[in-house]
């Protein structure tokens, strides 16, 4: 069984985070249905930057546009976040590990005097 609950690109059906844990390593069904979720939400923030690009330039576009806009944006970025935060939590830690709690290296602060 998996370690760490993997963080799944959708909500429950409350809105709540879903996790997914597994013995499959990351090759169960559900699993890799999550990948390809992930790389749509990313490959359509992406189509979506392009479209806001040329929109930002467009001097006629109107305040509705704009607004609709700020709310697709709004998805991706959320959609980018999660993705991200599940990606990290899967990332393994290295053993030999040198930084403290804070996630701070002991010695950026020698080098910061």
């Amino acid at each position: 069984m998996s370690e760490n609950p993997r963080l799944l690109p959708w909500p429950g059906p409350a809105g709540q985070r879903s996790y997914l844990v597994t013995d499959g390593g990351g090759r169960s069904r559900l699993s890799r249905l999550a990948d390809q979720l992930e790389e749509a939400q990313l490959q359509a923030g992406d189509i979506l930057l392009g479209h806001a690009a040329d929109m930002l330039k467009d001097v006629d576009v109107n305040p509705w546009e704009l607004r609709y806009l700020s709310a697709c944006l709004h998805e991706a970025l959320r959609d980018a976040l999660r993705v991200a935060e599940s990606r990290g939590d899967r990332l393994p830690v290295p053993e030999d590990d040198d930084t403290d709690n804070n996630g701070t290296s002991p010695h950026a602060e020698e080098a910061a005097s």
